[in-house]
């Protein structure tokens, strides 16, 4: 089954060259939201949801001020996932499962345009962003963005290992080519997302590092990026740690897993180029997820 590669919001920080190294100057930076959508014989299945139609049109009720100046997002309300999906030929409606790295408003705030899905997430991640303690947290975590979930399904760190990492785990009601890693460190319950396609392991990496350049040997990382990642960490030591394992997994791996993080522009493009990719042990089924909606959907939903 096809894996959809999304933008769901663009950032533009103030910063250029120092936020992205492809931006010239220091006028605007380009980072992005990237998330995935994967068909499976589940229905579909949306991994980190971007902002959502109501961040876009009343971010001031749904992002805090320090963020909206920070970040500067596009509020574009054609990159949400909702518009997204509705563009490529599926309803909202079809989204069966979310899977968050973690909370914060740019991973989170798309839950709510689509209340019929099952939500997936770390428990230790939804502890500290349904009681947010300290200044960062009280501002990443934006509760108004997680009401309207229909269920949340919570995982605590234990489960197998996967190439040199523990706890790694299935999801309830998903297929074993969908794991959980946990990565903890930018944020208390920061998860890792594993799919197993044809052509090896995809591993959204979330806000484990942010610059493709963390994970290559001869580490690198502009400057703006580095103090954003400090300013926003809750475990220095876990973060490291875990940036470096993914750094070992690249480079001992590299040919079983292709890793990406969630705001890397360069990223995105080049696996947007890569469409689309097939869940290992599947095949191209696109009437499966047209068949799920009929069977199950409830007609209020359609």
């Amino acid at each position: 089954m096809r894996i959809h590669h999304l933008n769901c919001s663009t950032f533009c920080p103030l910063g250029g060259h120092f936020t992205d190294r492809i931006s010239p100057g220091l006028k605007e930076g380009h980072l992005v939201c990237h998330c995935l959508l994967v068909e499976t014989h589940e229905g579909l299945v949306l991994i980190d949801t971007g902002l959502g139609m109501k961040d876009v049109f009343r971010p001031q009720d749904r992002m805090s001020s320090l963020f909206r100046g920070i970040l500067r997002p596009k509020l574009d309300a054609h990159e949400t996932a909702a518009r997204q999906i509705r563009a490529i030929g599926f309803r909202p409606s079809d989204v069966r499962h979310i899977i968050l790295t973690h909370l914060d408003f740019d991973h989170a705030g798309g839950i709510d345009d689509f209340p019929q899905a099952e939500v997936h997430v770390m428990e230790s991640e939804l502890k500290a962003a349904t009681n947010p303690q300290g200044f960062i947290s009280r501002r990443r975590y934006q509760p108004s963005q997680l009401t309207h979930a229909k269920t949340w399904n919570t995982y605590y760190a234990e489960g197998e290992k996967w190439f040199g990492f523990d706890s790694v785990r299935q999801l309830k009601g998903l297929p074993p080519e969908i794991l959980m890693v946990p990565l903890a460190g930018h944020t208390e319950g920061h998860a890792g997302i594993a799919v197993n396609t044809d052509e090896g392991w995809l591993l959204h990496a979330g806000d484990a590092y942010f610059f493709r350049g963390e994970i290559n040997h001869d580490y690198s990382c502009p400057t703006g990026l580095r103090a954003y990642q400090k300013m926003m960490e809750v475990n220095h030591k876990l973060r490291v740690l875990n940036q470096m394992k993914l750094r070992d997994l690249a480079h001992d791996h590299h040919g079983d897993v292709r890793i990406f993080s969630a705001h890397d522009a360069i990223e995105f493009e080049d696996l947007k180029k890569s469409e689309p990719r097939l869940l290992a042990g599947t095949s191209d089924n696109f009437e499966n997820v047209l068949w799920m909606r009929n069977k199950q959907e409830p007609k209020s939903l359609q």
